[in-house]
């Protein structure tokens, strides 16, 4: 700090570079401390919770040490941006609390411009964890699935989770126990939701059940006993068929056909957490097609019927005949609506990667990154994966809605996923904003103040997150609102007070724990004296 005093006055440009130099260096070492610390504390959680499904199942230790192993990129895509705000916090509460911040203050040098050195090491931080997030974060949770896999087919209990809704196959088939016996393989309670037909959907119940891999080690076997079947055809709303068994075989086909080892991980398909920006950016254009189609189904569909109502009234004595509507075309419906290519943030980012990647080619015919796949021309809908046309117009119509809430959910999913990419990122900058305000106004906080801080916000974010999300899959909000109105909310407020940096009036000897306490007290009391609720400002000081 004496050596950036002794430059004040002389030229702008070595000063600024000096105390830029000097702020990223006051926040390298706790930066570097709270990345390891909360990986660690994370990974050791995370460790706990599955050291009892590994350990005692036959696995190897070289087994077990490329599942934990292979679980660090995610925890470091969490940890990552909470490691920046407590970085931030304790290095500018440090300077503060030394005197330096006045210092500096008195040499002419803003607090803005103490932030720019901060906002530059986060902007790097942010692309850095955006790559991560976009490249090595997928890989590493994709060759976790395929470890998973070969798990599952020595034990097929431990892919399973109990009391949720696991995934058996992908749309057709899920499986909820309220008991699992990992060793025998035994399940208890068992719930079983059978959607392979959507004409014809099962709900399967059993008091206990026992599940394997049959002898050619692709298909599942699931045996059941003291239970009921039920049965509710979607083309014939009001019937329902109950059946109650003592024993039932369940065989499940190609659970595991797309597996081949360890070594070829290509060979299993990927789930929305394993796949890159530009590869959810195709799966999303293909399910936003999906949802257009069923749209345009269930348009055709309607008309359909009504034109085969309007053709054949009911029979009604004493009433004018219906006049005859002319037959629907063999081709898609004049007002069916025209399929749009999905873009928004992440087909900006993927096509900027392929510009990036033609120009590193030196050829525009070369792109180093996949696009995505191409939709067909907007002049008409192609027909639907399915086969409605056979179908009458009441089966037609219903199973266009299932196509259509199927492919809904499944656009909002990856939609999500590549919002979350860039949310987190983004995230890093968002932190600085936020803590550096805080740690000047309470200058004398510590440690107390870091710890408590950090855990409110991270609270506030994590839960926006993960809230947002759940609301997304189930249809209430955008993908983007989901992902991005936590970051909105934090990044007004850390305007606000950015804005208000400079007039603080606490010096190196105010400014503590304690101060924070009150002044979040002192705003309790004032927004609940607003809607009237008589709360007081300030503590009151008991007489000796």
């Amino acid at each position: 700090m004496v050596e950036i005093l002794k430059f004040l006055g002389t030229t702008p440009g070595i000063v600024v570079k000096i105390i830029s130099r000097y702020i990223l260096k006051e926040h390298f070492g706790p930066f570097t401390f709270a990345l390891t610390a909360l990986t660690s504390l994370m990974l050791l959680q995370y460790i706990a919770r599955q050291f009892g499904n590994l350990v005692g199942k036959g696995l190897t230790w070289q087994v077990i040490a490329q599942f934990f192993l292979l679980s660090i990129p995610f925890t470091v895509a969490m940890t990552l941006p909470m490691a920046v705000l407590v970085a931030v916090l304790y290095a500018f509460s440090r300077l503060a609390s030394e005197n330096e911040i006045t210092a500096l203050k008195a040499g002419g040098v803003s607090m803005r411009q103490l932030l720019v050195p901060s906002l530059s090491g986060a902007f790097v931080l942010a692309l850095v964890m955006l790559g991560f997030n976009d490249q090595i974060l997928p890989r590493a949770n994709h060759r976790l699935a395929v470890l998973q896999m070969a798990i599952f087919r020595t034990k097929p209990t431990f892919a399973l989770r109990e009391q949720i809704l696991n995934t058996v196959k992908e749309g057709q088939l899920y499986l909820r126990a309220g008991h699992l016996d990992r060793a025998s393989s035994r399940m208890g309670d068992v719930t079983i939701y059978d959607v392979a037909n959507p004409v014809n959907r099962r709900t399967i119940y059993a008091d206990s059940g026992k599940i394997e891999f049959a002898p050619n080690r692709r298909d599942l076997q699931m045996t059941l006993y003291h239970g009921l079947m039920e049965t509710v055809p979607t083309d014939k709303p009001g019937q329902l068929t109950r059946l109650y068994y003592m024993r039932q075989l369940m065989r499940v086909n190609g659970v595991a056909s797309q597996f081949e080892g360890t070594d070829n991980p290509d060979t299993v398909s990927k789930g929305d957490r394993e796949m890159s920006v530009c590869e959810m950016q195709a799966a999303l254009a293909k399910a936003d097609t999906g949802l257009q189609r069923a749209h345009a189904d269930s348009v055709e569909s309607q008309w359909l019927r009504d034109s085969i109502l309007a053709a054949n009234p009911p029979a009604t004595t004493g009433s004018p005949k219906a006049p005859k509507r002319p037959k629907p075309p063999a081709g898609p419906h004049p007002k069916a609506p025209k399929l749009t290519s999905a873009f928004g943030v992440g087909g900006a980012y993927c096509t900027l990667l392929a510009g990036a990647g033609r120009i590193a080619a030196g050829s525009p015919a070369v792109a180093a990154t996949k696009r995505p796949v191409p939709l067909p021309p907007s002049s008409g809908i192609a027909p639907s994966v399915g086969g409605l046309a056979g179908l009458a117009p009441d089966q037609r119509l219903n199973m266009a809605k299932l196509n259509a809430d199927q492919s809904r959910l499944l656009r909002n999913r990856y939609d999500v996923e590549i919002q979350k990419k860039f949310s987190l990122a983004a995230s890093c900058l968002i932190f600085v904003l936020v803590g550096a305000p805080i740690a000047l106004r309470f200058p004398r906080g510590g440690v107390g103040l870091v710890i408590g801080v950090s855990l409110f916000i991270f609270a506030i974010y994590y839960v926006g997150l993960i809230g947002g999300e759940s609301l997304s899959d189930r249809g209430y909000i955008s993908p983007f609102w989901a992902m991005w109105s936590t970051n909105v909310i934090m990044t007004v407020v850390g305007l606000a007070l950015t804005l208000r940096m400079g007039r603080e009036a606490t010096t190196g000897r105010g400014g503590d724990i304690g101060e924070l306490i009150e002044t979040i007290r002192m705003w309790i009391a004032r927004g609940g004296r607003r809607f009237g609720v008589p709360l007081e400002r300030r503590r009151r000081v008991r007489e000796a």
